[in-house]
């Protein structure tokens, strides 16, 4: 059986508004999952891939219902630890017609952020061949970020192929300077890098791709590809360097999701050997099949869906 990828992070409580306006106006909210390395693995698993989640919930409703949301998805759980005196994260996310929707997070002192580099130290990494990091983790506690780049290095020792979204959450760190330090360290340490191009205008000073791509091949990576949102993408991977045009949308409907969307194709593909130029071809296209769907992972394709969508355009 082949071997599976490793994410690691937060997957939090959602409460959805169900009704447009301010969150505090709304009356009603649905519950879901939400996080972006969540996003991922239900992608992975989705086009029949082997995921697990290695995080940290706390003993309460909102992590039993993630742990059945990673079972229900098919999901491995088995790198899921419990803190006993902290509680699981949760967020509220407005309901909007066009543009962002706004978020509001409480995920302060949370069991997650408790993760730590002595219990990456007891993972086995022998049943994976690759590791997904966001730069969310990190910015949750000291703590984190000691356990993310403990994870970085025994994915190294132990021949995983590292794969970074820095996923900007600029409200969690204590200032910008300390984020662009700390991600872009994350980012040498990893083989492939997924910013998006106004990512890399905080985190390299440019939001040309090609100015970001060699930045980060400078820094030590071996594969950069900049999204450039409903544009396409610009990869660069030793001497290649090209774009390939996004999938057109017929109506945007909820742009959470899509960079993790985007990453669920590029990691899918290069796991399955595929050339670099058809991985960026995929990750545009999930990314274009998410954007049209509400919700942060519900549209997420499934094999069949994703070969039909990427057949008819």
């Amino acid at each position: 059986m082949s071997k599976g990828i490793m994410l690691i992070g937060e997957p939090m409580g959602l409460f959805i508004a169900q009704s447009e306006g301010r969150l505090e106006d709304i009356p009603s909210f649905s519950c879901a999952v939400a996080g972006a390395e969540f996003n991922v693995a239900v992608g992975m698993t989705r086009l029949e891939l082997s995921a697990s989640y290695l995080t940290k919930l706390g003993r309460d409703p909102f992590g039993k219902q993630i742990v059945k949301a990673l079972e229900c998805n098919g999901i491995k759980t088995d790198l899921v630890s419990w803190s006993a005196d902290h509680s699981t994260g949760f967020m509220m996310k407005s309901m909007v017609s066009s543009g962002d929707p706004d978020i509001f997070y409480f995920r302060k002192n949370s069991a997650a952020s408790t993760l730590s580099a002595e219990e990456i130290a007891q993972v086995d990494f022998s049943g994976y061949q690759w590791v997904h990091v966001t730069g969310i983790l990190p910015a949750l506690s000291q703590s984190t970020r000691e356990a993310t780049m403990s994870l970085l290095e025994k994915a190294r020792e132990n021949g995983l192929t590292i794969s970074f979204d820095p996923n900007l959450r600029p409200q969690l760190w204590a200032s910008q300077q300390e984020m662009v330090q700390v991600l872009n360290e994350i980012a040498a340490k990893s083989d492939i890098v997924l910013p998006g191009d106004s990512e890399g205008l905080i985190l390299t000073g440019s939001r040309e791709p090609e100015a970001i791509a060699e930045f980060y091949l400078k820094l030590g990576a071996k594969t950069v590809v900049v999204k450039q949102g409903s544009k396409g993408a610009y990869a660069a991977q030793g001497e290649e360097r090209f774009f390939v045009p996004g999938f057109p949308v017929e109506k945007v409907v909820d742009t959470v999701g899509a960079g993790d969307g985007f990453a669920v194709g590029i990691i899918s593909a290069l796991m399955e050997n595929l050339p670099l130029r058809e991985a960026v071809r995929r990750g545009n296209a999930i990314g274009a099949i998410q954007v049209m769907s509400r919700g942060d992972n519900e549209g997420l394709p499934t094999r069949e869906q994703l070969q039909r969508f990427m057949q008819t355009k």
